[in-house]
This record gives structure tokens, C-alpha cells and sequence, in this order.
């Protein structure tokens, strides 16, 4: 009998079993997994890249180590011929790598054909620049027989003189960078932090410094690169967080710390690296040295925020979800693991609110201002944890919902992340129920002429975030399914797109290599998601006492390409006027942006972070009942009368009678959608 072993590939999630001997090129071929290969296997082109992981992946339920991989081979070591080097000692070449035993291979993006479109984007507002960090230019006296005097003293003196700086301190490494200018010259340019540090000295006039603001996400992570006298953006970069490798979603990671002693240091050393890795690629880009980047501004999610900055997560994974600091963290580059830049180089964060409430959503804060606002305003960053704010000047409140990874494509059949070939788009005929598309990489749809010359080199591979938002949406608008998500299998006389699937049915999207279903169990995961994010939301706003908002943000990466209307249809967010609904872009981001350009902006966010009323989800008893009416499409019992003048919603009709709730009906007999829809 063969012997098999079970292998997961990360970060797509996709495993199987596979004989043993089996290649991991080959493994990957037979699970659709992406992994490049120009050489056709050959050992040659070097681009299939993969990296073994070890430890205790109870998600998987696999233990995985490096030796359930054969041994590299010469072919690997004194006889590698790859074009592209071997990443490091780790990588293994997939098409001479075979599987031994059970294993968790993790794909770098590099080694991915469709690699990762990291959509976060810069959008700051007007402000005052005020960086905490200046450049300062003087000419320092010539040293006296009579009076000698230490050169730090000298220039002390200049700046006293001339910029009214007094009191100055500089750490040893700045000491030592101003004595060797002033031994050849007595011009010097120097940069001060907060009025009170030397942090940078250069010889003669130097007019450039520069700062980095970084979003952690948990998925991806996305940084700007900024001249910090001008405020001019001069890159923008991104990759992917390499920490998926120790699972897809926070609570993941938090189990591989729980199940694997030590493994704490394996994610933050991940993490850092990869902020080093992305600075480099920021200064690169810009064409700078990355010694010139004296200050860094990092946001993210409570967790991420305690696994970048060296802290036990483990107390965040469950009740109740205690924070290490809430406060602001200020401290230098290294200790971050960040090399690339000066010792000096200090790195920001900006504090926390609650356990699951992080930096991240104070950057959003931030960058919206709802604090300062007469109208009620709604800022939702939908992820595998949706942070959730609502509020105006008069009080500002903040929670989280445990959404899960369903919109970021995990537990959806042909779920995937925002890569070229992805299903983004998507209307469905509610009389022939036939579905048009777009997808990631073209900007014709599926029923255009255009469409076939414009996707020949693409390869149609699944649906992600915000084409799963809109197809289930268009299901419900189109009658293939009911309020409580139940596919109508009666529609299977009507439409070849709707099959049988054991005891329940499921949809075609695209017919073709492969085949891009949407099944029941898509659709649960789908429900669970959004009911646990608008239930969180109404738990806010009975805390506030209303009972409708003024202005809807979505922010975050995957927010900020979510069609409102839909995001409304589908009952991820409350009713509101659609002119009013609409993307925050990079919140976080333009916050961390923000904090980096203003010292003002920092003293603004830390005092305004301890007034915020924190809400926690998990012990709000109304927490079950919002989340049960929220499971309906879009939901069991809310109107929706800025919604129905955009698109024509049919009559609430339920599958199973227990869960109509107290809805009823409403919206009437279903019409021909208007055009805006349609765009």
C-alpha cells in the first residue's frame, strides 16, 4: 500500500494528501496551489522557492518539520545553477524538494506567479507639516588656543545663537558624527528631535530627512515613504505579512505562541524583518539612503501591535483581553530589529484603545476625525476583525466583531485574496440568472467583446472579498436565494447554474478551469461574517441611543474596495443615504501618515484615545439577539429606504419560517434594477 502524507500550503491554505516522494512542485500542480516555475522544473529559473515550516499547527492539526523534506541534494548546494540565489539556508527548491512526511510548506511571494496586489493607498488630507524631527543648518566658531572648549559645546552655542535652541542633548553615535565634521569644516547642518536631541549631523548644507508611516496588517503590510520637510510622499511599497505562515487570522498565531514554547519570538522576529525588509524597499524606491529615515510611525491591530513590539499576545486571545500598554510606545530603531536605518532612528506607535480595538484604529480616528463632527459618523475597517467607531464631538464609542476571514476568501470554496485573476466584480440577470464578471487585471466585463483578448493571459481563478460581497448580494437580489440564505434548488428547472449538491444546492459563477462555485456553506460563512460586524454595530448604537448614523466610512484595504451600495445590500453596514456611504481608503495608514508629519497630531490622538467608551462585544448580552436578525439578507427586520431607492429589493421571503424573526415582509415586488446599480 502506498504511503501518503498530508501537506499545507501557506499562505493559500490549500492541502491534501500526497504520496510520499511526491515533489512539492508537484504537490502544489495537484492542489492548484500557486508556485512559479519557468524552467519546468529543471532547477534552473529558481523561482519555485519554498521555505518548510516547523512546529505544532493545531489549526491544521499537523506537526510539521523541516525533515519531512529530503535533504537538499547537490543540485541545491555546490551544484545550484537557479538564476534567481536561494532566499536563505531554509528555502528549499520545489522542484527537487520531495515530501517525506506531513509538512507545512509556506510560499513566498516572491515564488507566487499571481503575487499579491497590496491595494493600500496614501490619501492625507491637508495639514500643517510639524514634524517632531527639524533640520537646523549653522556655522559653528573656529576653536581657541585660549579658550578651548568641546565642539559639542560650540555647536550648542551656534544653535543657542542663532535658532534660540537651548538645552540641547546628543546621544554618543551623534557625538561622534559631529566631531568629524566639525574637524574638516565648521558648517554644519544638524537634525533635532522634540527641540531637545541631536539625532543627525551632516558637513555643509543638507536640506532632506526623511520618515517611514507603516500599517501591520495582518495580512498585508504597506508603508510610505515621506520627505518630512515638504511632507511629499516620494514611495509607497508593500508585502505580504510574512506571519501568515504561522496562520491566516490573529487568533491562529496566538494558538501557534499557545502550542509551540518560544514560538513568540518566531513571529516578532518575522515581523520585524519584515519592516526592515520593507524600509530598505521604500529607500530603494525613493532612490535615498535609508540613513537619512530618522523617524518611523508604526499602526496595527492590538495583536499585531504586541507581536512587532516584543510583547506576550497570548493574554489578548481570550477574556479579558488585557493589554500589555494602552499608551503610546516610543523607542529606537533596533530595538524593533530595524538595521537598516540609524541607531537613532526612533520608531512611534500609536496607543491602543482596547484588547481588540488597536494603534490601527486610533490611525483611522485619526486620519476621520469623527471627534470633531456634529453628525453621527460610522467607521467600520472590515477585516478578519472588524474594529468598529461611532460617535461625533460629543462622545466617541469603539468595539470589534470577530468576522473571521471569510471576506478575505478563507472558508469560501473559491474564495481568494485580491490577486490578478480574481472575480471582483459581479451582476447577476435576475430573469435568465445568468452572472457577467470582472476580474482583477481587465476592465472589461465577462459579456464584452473586450473581455477575452484583455483575460488572454490571465488565468480566472476564484472570487475575492469584494466580488464574494456582491455575488451573494446579487443572489439574494436575483431570488436564487431567500432573506435566510437558503439556495432555491427550484430554480435548477430554470437555470443549468444551479446544481445539486448532496442535500443542498449550489451556483456557477464561471465555467471554465477550474469551475467557481458559491455553495450553501459559502453562503453560512458569508452570513456569520456580516451578522457578527452589523451586530456590533448596533450594539454601539444602542449604547448612543440612535437609531440611524449620518456618514458610513469603510476603510482598510479591503473596505475601501467594497461597492457601498452592495455593502449595504448584503447587510454589512445599517441603512444610510448612499451619498454618504463611502471608502476611508488607508485609514490607518493616512493616520500613521499623519502622526508622522504632525507632532500636534500625536498629542491630539493620545489625549483623545482615554475618553473613547470602549464596548466589548463578547459580554453584551443584546450581542446574540442583533447577530441572529443580522444572519437575514440584509436583514430579518430593518428597513431600508435609502437602499430601495438604488436598487430594487424583493420581498422578504424565508426559507425556514423561524427565522422571519419579526420581519415580515418588505420591499416589495421585485423590479429591473436601475442603471446606477449597474455600474
Amino acid at each position: 500500500m502506498t504511503e501518503t502524507a498530508r501537506i499545507v500550503f501557506t499562505p493559500s491554505g490549500r492541502q491534501g494528501e500526497v504520496e510520499r516522494g511526491t515533489t512539492i512542485l508537484d504537490a502544489a500542480r495537484e492542489l492548484g496551489v500557486d508556485l512559479d516555475t519557468v524552467c519546468g522544473g529543471r532547477g534552473i529559473c529558481g523561482r519555485c522557492q519554498v521555505v518548510p515550516e516547523s512546529g505544532d499547527f493545531a489549526k491544521h492539526g499537523i506537526v510539521s518539520s523541516e525533515t519531512h523534506v529530503s535533504p537538499p541534494g547537490p543540485s541545491e548546494t555546490s551544484e545550484y545553477r537557479g538564476r534567481r540565489p536561494l532566499g536563505s539556508e531554509r528555502h528549499r527548491l520545489g522542484c527537487h524538494a520531495s515530501i517525506e512526511g506531513d509538512v507545512v510548506i509556506d510560499v513566498p511571494d516572491e515564488s507566487q506567479v499571481h503575487r499579491q496586489v497590496v491595494r493600500k493607498r496614501l490619501d492625507v488630507p491637508d495639514i500643517e507639516i510639524d514634524p517632531v524631527v527639524r533640520l537646523y543648518f549653522t556655522a559653528v566658531e573656529a576653536q581657541e588656543l585660549e579658550t578651548p572648549r568641546s565642539e559639542l559645546d560650540l555647536l550648542r552655542d551656534a544653535l543657542a545663537a542663532e535658532w534660540e535652541l537651548d538645552g540641547l542633548v546628543a546621544p554618543l553615535a551623534v557625538v561622534r558624527e559631529i566631531q568629524a565634521i566639525l574637524t574638516k569644516g565648521r558648517e554644519i547642518t544638524v537634525a533635532i528631535r522634540d527641540g531637545s536631541e541631536i539625532v543627525a549631523a551632516w558637513a555643509g548644507f543638507h536640506d532632506t530627512v526623511h520618515g517611514v508611516a507603516i500599517d501591520v496588517g495582518s495580512t498585508t503590510v504597506a508603508g510610505h515613504l515621506l520627505d518630512l520637510t515638504t511632507g511629499e510622499a516620494l514611495a509607497s511599497s508593500g508585502l505580504m505579512n510574512p506571519q501568515i505562515r504561522f496562520g491566516e487570522d490573529l487568533m491562529s498565531r496566538v494558538s501557534y505562541v499557545m502550542m509551540n514554547p518560544g514560538g513568540e519570538a518566531d513571529l516578532t522576529s518575522a515581523i520585524q524583518e519584515a519592516l526592515d525588509t520593507l524600509i530598505v524597499q521604500l529607500a530603494t524606491e525613493a532612490g535615498i539612503d535609508p540613513h537619512n529615515i530618522l523617524e518611523i510611525v508604526l499602526v496595527g491591530n492590538p495583536i499585531m501591535h504586541h507581536l512587532f513590539l516584543g510583547l506576550d499576545a497570548v493574554p489578548l486571545g481570550g477574556a479579558p483581553f488585557a493589554l500589555a500598554t494602552d499608551g503610546a510606545v516610543e523607542v529606537r530603531a533596533p530595538f524593533m530589529g530595524i538595521t537598516s536605518c540609524r541607531d537613532i532612528t526612533r520608531v512611534y506607535v500609536l496607543p491602543c484603545i482596547a484588547g481588540h480595538v488597536g494603534a490601527d484604529t486610533a490611525g483611522a480616528i485619526l486620519s476621520e476625525r469623527p471627534d470633531e463632527a456634529d453628525d453621527i459618523h460610522l467607521i467600520v475597517d472590515v477585516g478578519t476583525n472588524a474594529e468598529i467607531v461611532l460617535g461625533n464631538r460629543e462622545e466617541l464609542l469603539a468595539a470589534s466583531s470577530p468576522t473571521g476571514p471569510a471576506f478575505e476568501g478563507a472558508q469560501i470554496t473559491s474564495g481568494q485574496r485580491a490577486t490578478v485573476g480574481a472575480i471582483e466584480r459581479v451582476r447577476i440577470d435576475p430573469e435568465t440568472l445568468e452572472p457577467r464578471f470582472k476580474v482583477i487585471g481587465a476592465d472589461a466585463w465577462s459579456d464584452e467583446p473586450e473581455f477575452l483578448h484583455q483575460t488572454k493571459d490571465i488565468t480566472i481563478t476564484g472570487i475575492c472579498g469584494s466580488g464574494i460581497i456582491e455575488i451573494v448580494a446579487e443572489m439574494m437580489l436575483a431570488g436564487i436565494i431567500s432573506a435566510d440564505g437558503v439556495v432555491d434548488g427550484t430554480l435548477a428547472d430554470r437555470s443549468t447554474r444551479i446544481v445539486a449538491d448532496d442535500r443542498t444546492f449550489k451556483y456557477l459563477v464561471h465555467d471554465g478551469v477550474p469551475d467557481i462555485w458559491v455553495t450553501q456553506n459559502d453562503i453560512r460563512a458569508i452570513q456569520l461574517a456580516k451578522a457578527a460586524l452589523y451586530a456590533g454595530v448596533k450594539l454601539l448604537m444602542d449604547r448612543r441611543g440612535i437609531d440611524h448614523v449620518d456618514t458610513i466610512r469603510l476603510a482598510g484595504a479591503f473596505g475601501s474596495h467594497i461597492d457601498p451600495v452592495y455593502a449595504i445590500a448584503l447587510g454589512l453596514v445599517p441603512d444610510c443615504d448612499l451619498d454618504h456611504v463611502t471608502s476611508a481608503g488607508n485609514a490607518a495608514g493616512t493616520g500613521a501618515v499623519l502622526a508622522l508629519l504632525s507632532a500636534a497630531a500625536r498629542g491630539d490622538i493620545e489625549a483623545l484615545v482615554p475618553t473613547i467608551t470602549k464596548v466589548e462585544t463578547a459580554t453584551e448580552a443584546k450581542f446574540q439577539e442583533h447577530f441572529v436578525d443580522a444572519m437575514a439578507i440584509p436583514h430579518a427586520t430593518a428597513e431600508y429606504p435609502h437602499l430601495s431607492g438604488a436598487l430594487a429589493l424583493p420581498e422578504r421571503r424565508f426559507a425556514n419560517a423561524a427565522a422571519a424573526g419579526g420581519g415580515g415582509q418588505g420591499g416589495g415586488r421585485r423590479r429591473r434594477r436601475r442603471a446606477a446599480a449597474e455600474n
